[in-house]
Formats: C-alpha cells, structure tokens, sequence
C-alpha cells in the first residue's frame, strides 16, 4: 500500500508485459504461464506495485530484496555508497526499471514488516518506537495516541530509505542494516563488473569527410528540416549548450490543417502530470535524475544469478558519431544495422510495405543472435526516401512485443529527422533506448565553428530530456523509455494501432496514405527533375510570419486590421477586421464546426449583453511578460465591462489599487498564484475577488514561467522581489504541493487570507483530467 503516485506507472506496465514471455524460475517450472498477465491492468497503481512486489516475494526474494529493486535509491552519482550497495543496484537495473513517484510506502509478508520512501522522497514517513517494541509508521504525525514518556525513539526517514521489523528476530532493522544484509546476500558487485560494458570512445574517429553543402540541403529538405530548425533550433543548442527559450503558446494550426505539411513528430503531443501527481523540479532535483540506460538482451527478471548478463551501459542516450562507432565496436557482429527506408518511385503504398518488411528483418536478427538493432535512414537518397524515424522505431518495438521478443535486444536510431529535443523524447518514448542524430551533428559541425559544437548540443538535447522527464514527475530514462506517455494530435487509428499502439488520439486523423504523400513531397523538393537549380532549405515560418510560410492566428496583417478597427472605432471598420479573421483556413477542429439553423429565440428570453459579458475573463499574462502599460489597460477595461482580468503570475505594482481620478480601477478581479510566488503579498491577495492557483498552463504544460533577464527591469525586479537583470523562472510544481491535501491545505488558506474570494484551480485539458479535476473538488476548490 502507498500514499502518492507512481508516475512511472505506464512505463513499468509496459515493461513488464514485454518481459513475461522471458520470465523463468526453478520454483514455478511449466506453471510460470499461470502468472501472466503479471499486472492486473484495470488496477490502481497500488495494484500494480502490489502485483510486482508479489511476484519476486513468490518467486524466492524477501520483500526488502523485492522493494529494494523495484523502488531503488538514487544511487548514478552516490560517491559514497557502500560498494557492495552499489552493486546490488547496479545489477539489479539490468533487470527492471524504478518504480517512482512521489510514495511513501507500506509493504509486508506477514513475517517482515517495512515502510519505504521512493527515490525522490517528497512524501512524508514518520515513524516513532515505543519502550516495549511497538513501531508506528506513517505519513502524519498523531496517527496514534502514544505516551511521550514511552517513546524511545522518533524520526523519519530520507529519499530511498526504508525502516523494517522483522517479527520473527523481534528486530528492527534501520535503513543501512537492512540495505547491507541484503546487498551482501551474492557477489552482486563483481556479477555486474563482469556482465556490464560501459560504452567509451576508444579513440577519436579518424577525419571523415562531411556531407558537401548540396547534399547536406537536399537531404535537410528531404528530412524535412527548414530554415528556422538550423537558426533557432540548432545554432542555440549547439554554441549556448541550451535548450532554446521560446515564447509560450504557438498561434499556427495544429498538424492535420498545417499549410505546410509537418514532420510526424508534431502528431505527438507529451503529456504531462498536475495536482496528485506533480511534476518534478529537475534543477533542484539534480541528484535523483539519470539518463542511465543499458542496450543489449535482458535476463529474466526472476532471475538471482548473472546468468548470460552482457549489456552495454550508455550514460548519453543521445550519442555522437564516435559513441556510435564505439557501440558497433563493442558489440562486434551482434549489433546488426537495418535500413529504415523505402523505394520513392514505388509510390505511398510503399511505405506500408517497407514497414513490414523492416519488421521482419528484425525479427530474423534476433532469431539469428542480435542483440542490438540499429534502425538507420542514412542510405536515404535520390532514390530511396527515409521512412518517418518515430513509424520505424514504433512498428519495430510492437511487433518485437507481440512476438514476446521485446527483451531480447536494444533498439537504437539513427535518424537523419531528430534534432529537437521533442524528437529525441519521442523516439525514446516508443522504445528506442539510444538515438543518433547523423543528420544534426553534420549540420552543427557545418554550422557552428567550435569543436566542442557537437557536444554542447548533446548536453542541451538532454538537458531537455530531463525537463520532459521531471514535466511528467518521472527522475529515470529507463522508466520513460517505452512508456509511451503521449497523446497523438491528428493521427489516425491505423497508425496508432500499428505504431503506437495503446496511444490516445481523440479526434483521429491521418493514415499511412498521407503520410507517404508528405515524404515524397519533401522528396521532390529534395531531389528535383532535370537541370533545376539545387535547392534551399525552405522557411516554413513556423517561429515568426513569413508570408507564404505557415498560417498564424496573430499574423502582421490581421493585427494591423484590429489596430485600424479599434482606431476608427466605427461598425465598418470591426467587420473589416473580422473579414479578415473569418477568411483564414481551419486551424483547429473549432475552425470546421458551423451553427445548425434552428428556430430563434426570441430576444426577450436572452440575458442583456451587460449580463452576458460579466462573465468574460481575459487569460492570465504577468506584469513582465506584458508592459505596464498593457497590463494596466487589459484590467482597466475588463473592470468597465463588469468582466475579469486575471494577473498572471508576476505580482501587481501597489500603485494600481489606488482608484483612478475618474472612477477606474487598474488593478486585475483574479490574482494568480503560481508556482514561484512572484509578487504573492497579503495585501495582493486581500484585493482579489478570484484566487487563481496555477497548476498547468495550456502553452506550458507541465513547466514553469520563464521570463529572460532583458525583460527583469527594476520595476519588475521590485514586484518580483529579485534583482533585475536576473532571468526569473518558476519552478514546475508548487514545492508545498505533492498531493491533493497538499493542494487542500493551500486552498484553505488562501480563504484564511481573504474569506470573500472564490478559489479556483488552473488544470490543462488532456485524456483523465476528470479524475483531477475532481480531486480538486474534494479538496474545497471553489
């Protein structure tokens, strides 16, 4: 049993499905089949922890062993851990993947008896000893009415530890001793020492030659890369050594209504995590976090002995070309490379057909002693097109899974279409345990001049990767990897079914027809019939307007059209502005549903406008993102309207709730409070009408702000508490908030604060928010 979330929870189920066909033991014999499906799938995440830990507990580990595996402590960067500890855990994740997520855990066989913490260690455990032996653990304090006179012993325990009384010896046994008694129960250390094979460069690749600069394009325009991928994607990356910093929200038309059509992986959105299971600060949390994977065929997990172990460890799952080199040396013959693309004169049907065919490549490899297949695009050509990297690495991870082959090998890209760190998070979330972007380091040696280029983009792809982790509350690749934790945006059910198989696509969409119709159009602009001049790599406009790039809700001239309406003020001039808004194409499913006629209502059963218009809100924007001026001008006419502005999250500046000479008042109804308190007072937070707390943002979901430092002017430095010239960015979660009491206890607060206020909770729309939202309910939300 447990108080928290597992968030790992679709990782660790897909995990263990793909290892049921692999799983042996001398204590079930022919019976193992009776045991699957391991995971009972309708279960909580309670359930499915309980069935795990059930399974190793029935197949001959105690449960410390069992929880000591499956809940690990963060132990990638412990310098000072007991070597024996350290091998136990070293070879126990050649095993399984952690279990995490913010739990404090309760667990026994009926002779043991242990309370646990996850690696993370954001939930309480409290535990006291009293004089005669009895031991009370548990997330409060005052669980139990005991004697203070009586107690002998009191405290709570740290990230990964765990407390255990065995009932048997009449012991109790604290977090060390029965880590240590475990952890020397087998040579676990020197079994890991011998079965594991760090992945290092032996030497520096001799100098190969890059792409020349046509052919780098052709095959950029091929992959379907632009202009703005190598200026605001690429050059920040690999000079900076960081992830690009954007402005929050995108105005273009989701993938399937794209005016230029868009790479697959803009189909799959991540998902994210809110309220009862919070997203994780991966800065402050730096410790607990590890991109630690291994490649190669896996024992079984009920297996205590090192059997045929050989995996190769990869602490960088995003590898440069000499890691790459090193990998196919490491692994000899078994690490196998298959050809991830299809015959572009054979037209769409093709790439369906190429898909099968890799599938079946694969699986003879494996049946003929793979352990390591490498699916590459890097013959992809004027003549052969490069399937889609995320179809590729998705069809081959379902059928390895179908065909109970899954654990038999690792799977690694080679992909000439990743170069964002979404892209690199996609690939791993389908089943790729390493990607090599080729097509990315050729263009940052080309683009950048310093040597180190291709590794500043490396360390910036995971530094992202690790955002993207702790978005979903999740601190191990390993748990991510194969977890599938996205919903797909415009992808139709064949696809999903083949390819991405158990992902959410509410509205449907696109097949492997059009898909193969977008390849080969990029193909053609590749590769041009005849004497065509070479072609450049295209500006999209994605990033900023450009005329015939992509649709934008905010383009120059429909903001130059509101400006006109607003300035003429007259009937003429709106309807000239809202021309122009109805002529734009579809850009969301909104965008194609139309008003069926019906029989009016008469105007006397309608509300007055004045009425209807109390309602409005404008959506929350901070005092920094906007100026002062439109800030205070947003307020000032929602209150004339009788309507809502809302604060966003910087603060107010007190001299806007001073009244104004002729009446105004400049300061927001609904004031936010957000993950970084910026600018949170009581005296802000007693003018509210509305308190906003601000979980997710629909244009961020699952980060916090950021503001860069030219923005941070002494004015918002003053709001803000802080200094100016300092780039201020909040934290993913609400460092008070872990659970829903949590969130309930901020809750009653604020109405502590300011009694008159509603108290609302800002969630963000996506498949089971329900069961937050309603969690919210219960928690007094307003």
């Amino acid at each position: 049993a447990h108080n928290g979330e597992i968030n790992t929870l679709w990782g660790n189920r897909n995990a263990m499905r793909a290892r049921e066909p692999a799983l042996t033991a001398p204590v079930w014999g022919e019976g193992v089949e009776r045991l699957k499906p391991v995971i009972w799938s309708e279960g909580s995440d309670s359930a499915s922890l309980d069935n795990a830990l059930e399974l190793l507990v029935r197949s001959g580990r105690d449960p410390v062993h069992a929880l000591m595996m499956l809940v690990p402590e963060a132990h990638e960067g412990a310098g000072e851990m007991d070597p024996a500890l350290r091998g136990f855990y070293e070879f126990h994740e050649c095993l399984v993947e952690p279990w995490d997520g913010p739990a404090a855990l309760a667990f026994s066989d009926g002779v043991l008896v242990g309370s646990a913490l996850d690696r993370n260690g954001l939930r309480p455990c409290r535990y006291k000893v009293t004089r005669d032996g009895l031991v009370v653990a548990g997330s409060e304090v005052g669980l139990v009415d005991l004697d203070p006179a009586e107690i002998v012993e009191s405290g709570r325990l740290g990230p990964g530890e765990l407390l255990v009384v065995d009932t048997r010896r009449k012991a109790i046994l604290h977090n060390d001793d029965a880590k240590r008694a475990v952890a020397r129960q087998r040579p676990y250390d020197r079994w890991a020492a011998r079965g594991i094979l760090p992945l290092r460069p032996t030497a520096r690749l001799p100098d190969t030659p890059s792409l020349d600069e046509a052919e780098r394009v052709a095959r950029q325009i091929a992959f379907g890369w632009s202009f703005e991928d190598l200026r605001y994607v690429l050059e920040p990356m690999s000079s900076a050594g960081q992830d690009a910093v954007w402005s929050m929200g995108d105005d273009t038309p989701i993938p399937p209504l794209a005016r230029v059509p868009p790479s697959l992986y803009v189909y799959l959105r991540q998902r994210f995590a809110q309220v009862t299971n919070p997203p994780i600060d991966p800065l402050r949390e730096t410790l607990v976090m590890s991109l630690r994977m291994h490649l190669g065929r896996r024992a079984s997990l009920l297996a205590d002995r090192p059997g045929g172990l050989r995996l190769v460890q990869n602490e960088h799952p995003v590898l440069l070309a000499e890691e790459m080199a090193a990998l196919r040396a490491v692994v000899g013959a078994q690490a196998v490379t298959l050809e991830a693309t299809w015959q572009a004169a054979s037209g769409p049907e093709a790439l369906r057909a190429a898909l099968d065919g890799l599938c079946r490549a694969v699986g003879r490899a494996v049946r003929q002693g793979a352990r390591i297949v490498i699916l590459s695009d890097v013959a992809a050509n004027r003549d052969r097109a490069p399937l889609p990297m995320p179809l590729a690495v998705g069809a081959v991870h379902q059928h390895l899974l179908q065909k109970g082959l899954r654990t038999r090998l690792g799977l690694v890209a080679e992909a000439g279409d990743a170069w964002d760190v979404h892209h690199f998070a996609a690939l791993i979330g389908y089943g790729a345990e390493a990607v090599h972007p080729w097509l990315a380091l050729d263009s940052v040696r080309h683009q950048v001049e310093e040597e180190d280029a291709p590794a500043r983009f490396r360390a910036a792809a995971e530094k992202g990767l690790l955002k993207i982790l702790s978005k979903m509350g999740i601190s191990t690749l390993s748990s991510y990897c194969g977890a599938q934790i996205f919903e797909a945006l415009g992808l139709g059910a064949e696809v999903v079914d083949r390819c991405f198989t158990g992902t959410v696509s509410t509205i449907g969409g696109i097949g492997f027809a059009e898909i193969a119709e977008d390849v080969l159009a990029r193909q053609r602009k590749a590769y041009p019939e005849g004497t065509t001049p070479e072609p450049a790599l295209p500006d999209h406009g994605r990033v900023r307007y450009r005329r015939d790039g992509e649709d934008h809700g905010w383009s120059p001239p429909l903001v130059r059209a509101m400006h006109e309406a607003v300035a003429a003020d007259t009937p003429p001039a709106y309807d000239a502005f809202r021309s122009r808004v109805a002529a734009r194409a579809p850009a969301s499913p909104r965008d194609l549903l139309a008003f069926r006629a019906a029989t009016a209502i008469p105007i006397e059963q309608v509300e007055p406008a004045e009425t209807i218009r109390r309602r409005f809100i404008s959506t929350a924007m901070s005092l920094g993102a906007l100026s002062p001026e439109a800030h205070r001008t947003l307020a000032i006419g929602m209150n004339r309207m009788g309507a809502r502005s809302n604060s966003g999250e910087g603060g107010e500046d007190p001299d806007t709730y001073l009244p104004l000479p002729n009446g105004d008042r400049a300061d927001n109804r609904i004031k936010q409070v957000a993950s970084g308190r910026f600018g949170v007072t009581t005296q802000y937070l007693v003018r509210a009408d509305e308190l906003e707390i601000k979980i997710a943002q629909g244009s961020k979901p699952g980060e916090g702000g950021q503001l860069p430092g030219h923005k941070v002017t002494a004015l918002i430095a003053r709001l803000r508490h802080s200094v100016a010239g300092v780039p201020l960015i909040s934290p993913p979660p609400h460092h008070d908030i872990y659970s829903i009491e949590d969130l309930a206890q901020l809750i009653h607060d604020l109405k502590q604060v300011n009694p008159r206020a509603r108290v609302g909770v800002k969630l963000v729309a996506e498949a089971g928010v329900g069961r937050v939202a309603a969690g919210v309910a219960k928690a007094y939300a307003d």
